[in-house]
């Protein structure tokens, strides 16, 4: 191993899936000991470049060197063996194991009669996750546990394994507030102890703090590799999407009169785990934004909004009149037409085997039926239109959702309640993994759904989004309505001061 070899040198890879060209001639180095940004749109080639290195994928051409020497990273094995680990942003965990269980998988230590030591290894686990300010159950089944957590738990197996070069693909699309803070500090361990790191993410913020140097990916091409120092934010979204975009968010209207009448409404709504005694009218026209830390109620209200968590107590309107939903299926009804994005697309929001068309129609494929059998053309022509608006090639039409980027994933997601007429829709961190240039179109989409006449109940874990987004935001904090911002008092210091519970007392803001 040369002492100033680059821990990633790639030559000329080129990756294919059929006529798709995912990774056309890149070459990049990566400089041992540090911390490199990957960055680009959802389709640029990122996963493709990371399976590679995770030994997921083979080139089609190329050639690859780890530390100075030539590497094939024929499997995942032969990936680790090199000292290569993955945190993946769609998480490897098994749900049915315990957390011990997925983080010993598939290296347990055994003693000479092949049996696993089970009670030295646990005390090996514990100590780590300890050591990484983790204080996870480790008997508890990953199913049990919330996304956020899932994600440190995939974070710290990979770093369990002591990895000289660790990749981690998205690794805050999950995690907001402390969990970005915590995930920062191991970082910066990590690198000052020798390990090189690779960090995906769409986040400029993260690359700034994190990242010394940064390499773009476009259309499967490489574009540049630099200094994170030596490039402004401005320039790298250019070079990320190939063109510039003036104005990242939509114009706001410009009083509170441009709203109609409450279209959905809580009254002293408890329900779920967290959320206890939320009041609030969500207006036709209007952008509400949820802001909160992670685990403050958020998403049980989210959930208990669509029939999809008890409510132990308190009302929900619609139109002015009670309701009950009992189940999604009674919250998508025509009279009530709400839709849910929820916050992990991929387990809640699709069935990637089937495809896009098939997703979009399904909350209201009865529609598209005469006499028990589908009708192809009326199905057809809904999907296409709602495809047209999120600007989704027509050939989600028949291809599985799953073979799609996360942007188009998402697209797809929110197609299906543009197929179902809602007018509610209830978007949990939609923008969550996706790249710039998606998250401008879907700012935009948001913005031409209310000004139609829709509504929309938005959480996000950036700030900035709920801030230039929003028409009021009211702050969680302990399940509990902290503060009411409107207007120009919507701002981030004034979202984050009660999101962290500075002043006991609710505030409500005016414009």
């Amino acid at each position: 191993m040369a002492a100033s070899a680059p821990a990633v040198e790639v030559d000329n890879i080129c990756k294919a899936f059929g006529p798709t060209v995912a990774l056309d001639d890149v070459s990049v180095r990566i400089a041992a000991g540090g911390v490199h940004a990957l960055l680009g749109e959802n389709g640029a080639g990122k996963s493709t470049f990371v399976k590679l290195l995770s030994g997921l994928l083979r080139p089609d051409s190329g050639s690859l060197k780890i530390f100075g020497e030539d590497a094939d990273l024929a499997s995942p094995r032969a990936a680790h063996r090199t000292g290569i680990q993955t945190a993946f942003q769609e998480m490897t965990l098994v749900s049915d194991l315990t957390v011990l269980d997925n983080m010993l998988l598939p290296y347990a230590p055994a003693g000479l009669s092949g049996l696993i030591q089970r009670k030295k290894a646990r005390q090996s686990v514990i100590s780590h996750l300890t050591s990484l300010g983790i204080s996870t159950d480790v008997d508890r089944n990953v199913s049990e546990l919330d996304l956020a957590e899932r994600q440190k738990i995939e974070i710290a197996r990979a770093i369990y394994r002591n990895p000289k070069i660790l990749l981690l693909d998205e690794p805050t699309s999950t995690l907001a507030g402390k969990d970005v803070d915590w995930l920062g500090e191991t970082i910066a361990r990590l690198s000052a102890a020798g390990t090189s790191i690779v960090f995906i993410t769409h986040r400029m913020p993260e690359v700034r703090e994190f990242c010394d140097t940064l390499t773009i990916l476009r259309n499967g091409q490489h574009i540049v590799t630099t200094s994170t120092a030596d490039v402004t934010d401005d320039e790298v979204v250019e070079k990320i999407i190939g063109r510039s975009i003036d104005q990242t968010f939509p114009p706001k209207p410009e009083s509170a009169t441009a709203f109609g009448e409450p279209v959905l409404g809580v009254r002293n709504l408890k329900a779920g785990r967290k959320l206890d005694g939320v009041s609030f009218d969500l207006r036709q026209g209007e952008i509400l934004g949820i802001a909160g830390l992670q685990g403050m109620g958020q998403l049980d209200l989210f959930h208990a909004c669509f029939g999809m968590d008890e409510i132990a107590a308190g009302q929900t309107l619609v139109d002015g009149q009670e309701v009950w939903f009992g189940s999604p299926t009674e919250a998508m009804r025509p009279n009530m037409a709400l839709g849910l994005l929820p916050e992990d697309r991929k387990t809640e929001g699709l069935f990637l085997k089937l495809s896009g068309g098939q997703n979009a129609s399904l909350p209201v494929v009865q529609r598209f039926t005469r006499h028990g059998l589908i009708q192809p053309a009326k199905e057809g022509a809904a999907v296409r239109s709602a495809f047209a608006s999120v600007q989704l090639d027509q050939r989600a039409m028949w291809t599985a959702a799953g073979a799609f980027s996360g942007g188009n994933q998402q697209k797809i997601a929110i197609a299906k309640w543009l197929v179902a007429e809602s007018r509610i829709l209830l978007l949990f961190d939609p923008t969550r993994g996706i790249d710039v240039g998606t998250k401008h179109e879907l700012y935009v989409l948001m913005r031409d759904f209310v000004s139609a006449g829709g509504s929309i109940l938005f959480h996000s874990t950036e700030i900035p989004e709920l801030v230039h987004q929003c028409d009021r935001v009211l702050v969680l904090y302990n399940g509990r309505i902290a503060a009411e911002l409107s207007g120009k008092s919507i701002s981030e210091n004034a979202i984050m001061a009660p999101a962290l519970g500075h002043g006991n007392a609710q505030t409500e803001i005016a414009s």
